[in-house]
């Protein structure tokens, strides 16, 4: 979006109004509530197995349906912000958003709780984009750092601090707290939207033209592949059919969608945006943003619970350091990067975030707090300096007009990231978890001193416990063998990840300066 810098006699004259700036508080809060809710439930799965009487496969769906209704809203918001208005649609979606979150806590059993995620997903997908393009349709370039250092301190901290709200709510009332805590804020920021967000007028001649079948294709398009990733990993991938029949329907409606909308007068999502070399390049390093922001969420909670036994508040005390670091270093790069080359910060943020991955690849099975502290601090540093610049990058050259769009294009491949992210972690430590265990099984040879010296150590502990000592001393080192194997992928992991981010870095010097 190009916008003109204020001189030094406009004074504070081309801020928005008071009011314009209330409703965009109200956005934030509600954009907080969207994101937040994909990871309030991570830590109170069991809780909500439990209650509702679950299976497994079927609790999973209460993250996964939410997930694929979202990434469906996400481009489909700058459509609704031409059609109702950048106030209607959004307090649409904020409202059906809080109804949702009642019916989730009012739910009695798991399909209903499934379905009415689904709802809230789909409904409070929109907040997201729309919060992003507000920002840049009021705000002056002069103070663009600061308003993108709050919305990126809400992307960040929102899925940082999830489980860990997640876990002292329903420790201290119950699950369904999780969504309760919705309703009061959720009518208030309607309320707030409704009589502040007054930014633009509806243009109703839209969606006479709407295309119904793009809209079906990208739905299918972008829920298949959702689904894919989400499932895929548990599925064993394409040893499934249904995978394999979900994949098939992705395929087709991604071919059909792109065809369609590239050769339509009016598509259902405009994607002459990736025209425009700075959204492109930083649409794709929002997509790299994602893995990390998403996969770190995930990845840490794992190694936490599988190899160290941590409940989910242990874990959420531990994840907390990246939120607090986040939320004070948000100000100061929102500061800078309205002074400094905004590459100059993307560079740095990659940096940091590569180097503070790769500084847990060397993790044991003692590891805890104190071996996650600084990296954490370095990765939150860096994640920070990545999504304030790559936002202003990728949506700071595009007209006024094409902002609302775009949002949503970029806010879909930074959830992409994520959901791509998450698929390949949860595959590559199954398959690094497996070559790591054949590398040291061999290890367990009954003829060497040393696991002689082991197993007698464990029989003397388990004598008189257990009616067959041996067995159970070599099913206890066996147990060791597996938990180094685990810890070692987790290495794997961490380095990977690291090493994604700082391949990453050359495409910066590939932007186009955007004066600060």
């Amino acid at each position: 979006m190009s916008e003109t810098v204020a001189s030094p006699a406009a004074g504070v004259s081309d801020m928005p109004p008071w009011p314009q700036r209330i409703g965009f508080i109200a956005a934030v809060f509600g954009m907080f509530m969207a994101i937040l809710d994909i990871q309030i439930v991570a830590s109170s799965l069991n809780e909500i197995q439990s209650g509702l009487s679950a299976s497994e496969d079927q609790i999973s769906w209460v993250q996964t349906a939410y997930l694929i209704a979202e990434i469906v809203m996400i481009p489909l918001s700058g459509m609704l912000m031409r059609i109702l208005s950048t106030r209607v649609a959004f307090t649409l979606s904020c409202a059906g958003f809080t109804l949702a979150s009642l019916g989730c806590a009012l739910a009695t059993s798991i399909e209903q709780l499934i379905v009415l995620r689904a709802i809230q997903g789909f409904m409070g997908g929109a907040m997201i984009p729309i919060t992003q393009a507000v920002s840049f349709s009021i705000f002056p370039r002069r103070v663009m750092g600061s308003v993108q250092a709050v919305i990126g301190m809400v992307v960040t901290m929102a899925p940082s601090v999830g489980p860990t709200v997640g876990g002292y709510i329903t420790e201290a009332l119950s699950w369904h707290w999780l969504f309760l805590a919705n309703v009061i804020p959720g009518v208030l920021v309607c309320w707030a939207a409704w009589t502040f967000l007054d930014i633009d007028k509806p243009n109703h001649a839209v969606a006479r033209r709407l295309d119904i079948i793009g809209l079906v294709l990208i739905a299918v398009f972008l829920g298949s592949l959702e689904f894919v990733l989400e499932e895929g990993p548990g599925d064993d991938w394409f040893a499934s059919d249904r995978i394999v029949l979900f994949s098939a329907a992705c395929v087709l409606a991604g071919v059909w969608f792109f065809t369609r909308t590239l050769r339509s007068d009016h598509p259902i999502v405009d994607l002459h945006a990736f025209a425009n070399r700075n959204f492109a390049l930083g649409a794709g390093l929002g997509f790299v943003i994602g893995i990390a922001l998403y996969g770190l969420v995930y990845i840490m909670p794992l190694f936490f619970g599988y190899v160290r036994g941590y409940s989910s508040l242990q874990i959420g005390q531990v994840m907390f350091v990246t939120g607090v670091t986040m939320f004070f270093c948000a100000p100061i790069v929102g500061q800078l990067s309205n002074r400094l080359d905004l590459r100059v910060l993307l560079f740095c943020g990659l940096m940091l975030v590569g180097t503070g991955t790769m500084m847990n690849a060397n993790l044991t099975v003692e590891s805890g707090f104190w071996q996650f502290f600084l990296p954490q601090i370095v990765r939150g540093m860096g994640l920070i300096m990545c999504i304030i610049p790559a936002s202003r990058i990728a949506l700071g050259t595009l007209p006024p007009q094409e902002v609302g769009n775009a949002s949503g294009l970029f806010n879909v491949m930074r959830n992409l990231g994520g959901a791509v992210g998450l698929a390949l972690l949860d595959t590559v430590r199954d398959i690094r978890e497996d070559f790591h265990w054949n590398q040291l099984i061999p290890a367990i040879d009954t003829g060497r001193e040393v696991v002689v010296a082991e197993i007698a150590k464990y029989q003397a502990m388990l004598t008189g416990h257990v009616a067959d000592s041996y067995h159970a001393a070599v099913a206890m080192l066996v147990q060791r063998v597996s938990q180094q194997a685990q810890v070692l992928a987790f290495n794997d992991i961490f380095l990977w990840l690291g090493l994604i981010y700082v391949a990453s870095v050359p495409l910066v010097f590939l932007l186009k300066r955007i004066d600060a």
